[in-house]
């Protein structure tokens, strides 16, 4: 069971309940009902099954792949008189149902739950993952609609040239009556999972495969005070048993004892960070279990850090240690996150999900031009072996991504495309990030564009007001918190501004023994304080390159970059964080001297800004400015280590130990409010390429 098969399930019995005629189309695997020879069979939830001829994978059996051809499955849809095609994670079964729906003129909806070329990496094959991004796009470039579980998802089909406007969300329902509180059993806790009283059972529920990555489970499994429990079955077991001495190996769980089993968790953790979505966060949280999970993928719109539970950088196992940590550690706080994360999923009933599925199966009949007959969908629902988990709180359609709210990369609930900036009076205040440093893009020598001058940009191109919006950009290479808490926010404020910008940090954490607590709770007082005049704070953690002296200061940086997404959920403010975005970090967006973004890197920067700021259409833009610069970050120049230290290391050392720093005796560079000018004329002008690449 997997949380592909397990959405399906819940899909039709909703189908049964509406009075709808499914058929099921899918691999055979085992002597589960239906006929081995593509014979229609027993019948699933009111469902007829036709289970073809399949074959395992040599790596995973349980995942079957058949090799029916288009022709095939075209017969078995006249057959059915099918209206509509659902695809359950297509890939290989998926992709010839797609063929045989195109000649029959039948319309298609693909729902996005597994991501295969990341399972590629995890199981020993990298090389085959560009091939298998290429066919993932191809196959939802053609279905009619692509159902995503959540904005993470969203963000992956658009990545892969999916026509936005093709692609929805459709998240995943959650059974809170089977999952719930009241499912505690102390009777289990001792006798199963071996607690006793004063211990704290946390738990992991799932594949135990290698793309869930439990092996990460290693991190917490010597924390006094705690019962490590697994639940779950897969090819990894063998393994995990071996390195997880300590801890209980549970097997599958089903039904009621799997509900019993969450809620005897005191704290529930989820490393995979190859989620769509993954809905036994969704079982936890219905259960009132607090939540660690990485922060990548599905999880990001599931869980609300220091509300419901905490999220984690992925790859960082010290910080998913001492988030694990500070909940066995805290009765208090693990009580009260129990609270909201029961308050969290209630109301997502899979009767609303399906009556939404109804809905997206009726879009994509008008969409081909074939009205149901009678509003009657007949959908062909296939089953996928080898799918992942599912998705996130309920949610009308949305065409695009919704616009994030104050978390690190969460998204609300949208009905709609967002609304065009509202911003006519922007300042940015901050270190060298924000004042352009290395940034040379069409500029002056001894000029400096930097990231928060492409999102003034890009706000005066979105904006209503146009040429009306004006810019201020207060950032001096070198500054501190204080300097931005003392001068900076404070001259924001006096200027009137109704959008203010915070990217400050990153000096006091590379100094001696920084505190980061009260550097975090300095800021935080200043933002509640411009949050207060009215205006809104894009709050952008400070982050490092994707090197290996970056390891000295990433604990720091993380604790910082928490705090930040705190700040956040306390005062209103938007969030970007970027450490949690691998993208915006690698090498190639960095400058010659190491600690600044070159042009590519603050271009890369800006249209996340814009993103995380809710402009219309930031992605395809920033894919635009990527495609027409695709050279630049190439032809930075690269220094050896010998030269970098000359160059630059020393430089910086030397004026440490003199006192100095590299911004004393320097002003803003644009300390007044100024309008941006002709946006259209300056984005077109930034976007072309130089002469040696057009």
């Amino acid at each position: 069971m997997n949380g592909v098969t397990h959405s399906l399930l819940q899909v039709l019995r909703h189908l049964e309940h509406r009075g709808h005629d499914a058929l099921v189309v899918a691999p055979r695997s085992g002597p589960v009902g239906g006929s081995g020879d593509g014979v229609p069979g027993e019948i699933l939830h009111g469902a007829r099954t036709v289970l073809l001829p399949s074959m395992p994978l040599p790596t995973y059996p349980d995942v079957r792949v058949t090799l029916a051809g288009a022709h095939r499955l075209a017969g078995l849809l006249r057959e059915h008189d099918a209206d509509v095609v659902h695809l359950a994670s297509p890939f290989v079964l998926g992709w010839r149902g797609i063929l045989a729906a195109e000649t029959l003129g039948i319309p298609t909806v693909a729902v996005y739950q597994t991501d295969i070329p990341s399972y590629a990496e995890r199981y020993g094959v990298p090389g085959a993952a560009p091939a298998l991004a290429r066919h993932l796009a191809k196959l939802h470039q053609r279905a009619t609609i692509t159902l995503a579980p959540s904005s993470s998802a969203v963000d992956r089909l658009t990545g892969l040239d999916v026509d936005p406007d093709r692609i929805a969300l459709w998240r995943r329902g959650v059974d809170t009556d089977r999952f719930a509180p009241t499912r505690r059993s102390e009777v289990w806790r001792r006798s199963v999972a071996g607690a006793t009283d004063d211990e704290v059972v946390v738990g992991y529920v799932g594949r135990l495969a290698p793309e869930k990555q439990v092996e990460d489970l290693r991190a917490i499994a010597d924390l006094p005070r705690t019962r490590l429990v697994i639940v779950g079955d897969g090819p990894s077991r063998p393994l995990l048993e071996r390195m997880l001495p300590s801890a209980v190996f549970t097997g599958f769980l089903g039904g009621d004892a799997l509900a019993e089993a969450m809620a005897g968790f005191d704290v529930f953790v989820h490393p995979g960070e190859s989620e769509t979505f993954c809905q036994t966060i969704q079982e936890a949280l219905a259960s009132g279990v607090p939540v660690v999970a990485t922060g990548r993928g599905g999880p990001l719109d599931l869980v609300e850090n220091s509300v419901d539970g905490w999220l984690y950088r992925p790859g960082d196992l010290t910080g998913f240690r001492e988030r694990v940590r500070d909940l066995v550690g805290d009765d208090a706080k693990r009580r009260a996150f129990a609270v909201r994360a029961r308050e969290a999923v209630l109301g997502r009933g899979w009767d609303v999900l399906g009556d939404e599925l109804l809905g997206h199966y009726e879009r994509a009949s008008a969409a081909a031009g074939r009205a149901p007959d009678g509003g009657r969908a007949a959908p062909v629902v296939r089953a996928a072996r080898h799918g992942t988990a599912v998705a996130p709180a309920p949610a009308a359609p949305a065409s695009r991504p919704p616009a994030p709210a104050s978390t690190r990369g969460r998204r609300p609930a949208a009905s709609a495309p967002p609304l065009p900036p509202r911003w006519t009076r922007y300042v940015a205040v901050g270190d060298s990030l924000s004042e352009g440093l290395c940034d040379t893009s069409r500029m002056a020598a001894g000029e400096y564009r930097g990231w928060a001058d492409r999102l003034a940009m890009l706000l005066a191109l979105a904006s209503p007001a146009g040429d009306r919006v004006s810019y201020a950009n207060l950032a001096v290479r070198s500054r501190k918190v204080a300097d931005a808490v003392e001068r900076q926010l404070p001259d924001a404020t006096a200027l009137g501004a109704d959008l203010v910008s915070v990217l400050i940090g990153a000096n006091d954490l590379v100094g001696p023994r920084p505190d980061v607590q009260a550097l975090a709770d300095r800021l935080a007082a200043s933002v509640a304080d411009v949050r207060a005049t009215g205006a809104d704070v894009l709050l952008v953690t400070p982050f490092m390159p994707q090197r290996p002296a970056s390891r000295l200061y990433r604990a720091r940086f993380g604790a910082f970059a928490d705090r930040i997404v705190g700040i956040g959920h306390d005062t209103g403010a938007i969030v970007l964080d970027v450490a949690a975005m691998p993208a915006l970090t690698v090498k190639g967006l960095w400058a010659e001297d190491r600690v600044h973004l070159n042009s590519a890197g603050h271009r890369a920067l800006a249209y996340e800004a814009a993103r995380a700021l809710g402009v219309p259409d930031a992605a395809a833009l920033g894919a635009l400015e990527q495609a027409a610069h695709g050279l630049d970050a190439e032809g930075d120049r690269q220094v050896g280590d010998a030269e970098w230290l000359v160059r630059h290391a020393a430089p910086w050392v030397a004026r440490r130990l003199r006192g100095r720093t590299a911004g004393d005796g320097r002003d803003a560079k644009r300390p007044e409010l100024l309008p941006v000018g002709d946006a259209r004329r300056a984005l077109t002008r930034s976007a072309r390429p130089p002469a040696a690449t057009r």
